[in-house]
């Protein structure tokens, strides 16, 4: 239990940071939009080929968002009726929030594929300038938004508390009650989006492998293929929207987990540095963005570890800082390290087993049959979560040693802070590879 003294919410930096930072977040979405909308879309085929794969992807989200409208409507009137009005806010708010963050992200990544196929006729980098910035549309939306959102619903609650409560720590335990309902929200829209959206993406795939490449013998993303417009859309609902969403409620879920468990030993100044900690992966994250650039033939991938590698020390270094001197204990940082470390170790473990020589172990052994080829992938991929589970497991160890049960929520607050990045490298995938598409479509040279 912590002897401090709370009397407003002067005495709560935590709340203004995570405000500041989730509006600086969602100001650098904007900027990065201005600046690949600026862009050229290359030819007119180009433009229509781009154009299709966008009304598909929004149309699908319509019909999605159509789904979860309704379920969030339905459920937030049990709860306003049944448990809590501000549970309910808080839950529609959740869901919105994490709604608004897919919808931005996809408008981008569906406006970015021509614009990075033309980008690749000139240079490398210059397809590298416009691709990932508009993954990191995604990622920043999710993590602007989701801390904007949480912090703003939380703020109001404290305020409103204070009509029923003189004492702040009653304020502060009852706001912390109520937004649980925000994590619930944006799990709501996770189930829809990321298992609507994952089914969407590998029907869409096979259907297209199957008729073009197995029964019509033609290549992937041909334009004979009508399937390939689908194929191209479900990357976007799939891997941009779905997966947006997925993080999302980790992230706003991990940040209100630590909060309770802050609140329940009575520790303000350890809720309150659970919202600093995500309000500096935000700017670490922004920061990043610029590390991701690559000389002419360089690796991609050396270029978006550098921007990763870049954040995460940006995000050490502020954390460090924030435990040390601010918070005033530094066990507390080697917690926070341990989930940073952990979620580094299973991004590279990640990118490991799907490049390099492990796959080329895999499409050497379809030499012998397709059953070996299965066999080997299911085997690569159990032997994949080996060092992800150690990896977690002795982050979580390490995490209570150093600050008990607060020490495993600040772990996972750490593992997510720099959200932004991950989803933005993540987000950087489906535009390349719809990039990719649109060049073979619209027949561009090699």
């Amino acid at each position: 239990m912590e002897d401090e003294v709370v009397e407003s919410l002067r005495d709560l930096p935590g709340i203004g940071a995570a405000l500041g930072a989730g509006f600086l977040g969602l100001l650098f979405v904007v900027y990065l939009s201005i600046k690949i909308l600026r862009k050229s879309q290359g030819t007119e085929k180009m433009r229509e080929i781009s154009e299709m794969i966008h009304e598909g992807a929004m149309a699908f989200l319509s019909r999605e968002f159509s789904a979860i409208v309704l379920f969030v409507v339905a459920l937030g009137v049990v709860l306003y009726f049944f448990v809590a009005k501000k549970t309910a806010i808080a839950f529609v708010s959740g869901a919105f929030c994490s709604t608004l963050a897919g919808y931005l992200g996809m408008q981008i990544a569906t406006r970015s594929n021509a614009r990075t196929a033309q980008g690749a006729t000139k240079s490398f980098n210059e397809m590298l300038g416009i691709a990932f910035p508009g993954g990191a549309v995604m990622g920043l939306s999710v993590a602007a938004l989701g801390l904007f959102g949480l912090s703003l619903v939380f703020l109001i609650f404290l305020h409103h508390a204070g009509l029923h409560y003189e004492n702040f720590l009653d304020r502060i335990i009852e706001a912390t009650q109520l937004i649980v309902g925000f994590s619930m929200g944006a799990s709501s829209v996770a189930l829809f989006a990321r298992v609507g959206g994952g089914i969407y993406t590998k029907a869409a795939d096979m259907g297209a492998d199957l008729v073009g490449k197995v029964e019509a013998g033609i290549p992937e993303d041909d334009p004979r293929n009508p399937a390939v417009i689908a194929d191209n859309v479900g990357d976007n609902v799939g891997d941009v929207t779905g997966m947006g969403a997925d993080l999302f409620e980790s992230y706003v879920g991990a940040i209100i987990s630590a909060i309770i468990i802050a609140v329940a030993f009575q520790n303000i100044k350890g809720v309150m540095l659970v919202l600093l900690l995500p309000a500096w992966g935000i700017i670490s994250s922004i920061i990043g963005i610029f590390f991701v650039r690559t000389a002419e033939g360089e690796d991609p991938q050396r270029a978006l570890r550098k921007g990763m590698i870049a954040s995460a020390s940006l995000f050490i270094i502020g954390a460090f800082f924030l435990a040390t001197f601010w918070y005033g204990k530094v066990n507390v940082f080697f917690a926070i390290l341990s989930g940073l470390s952990a979620g580094m170790v299973v991004g590279f473990t990640a990118e490991y087993y799907t490049s390099g020589k492990v796959v080329r172990n895999i499409a050497e052994s379809s030499r012998t049959g397709p059953a070996i080829n299965i066999l080997q992938g299911i085997s690569s991929g159990m032997f994949s979560v080996a060092i992800p589970v150690v990896a977690i497991g002795v982050a979580t160890i390490v995490a209570y040693r150093f600050a008990n049960v607060f020490g495993i929520a600040l772990s996972a607050v750490g593992m997510l802070s720099i959200t932004g990045m991950t989803v933005a490298i993540d987000a950087y995938g489906p535009i390349a590879d719809n990039a990719c598409g649109i060049a073979q479509m619209a027949g561009m040279a090699p």
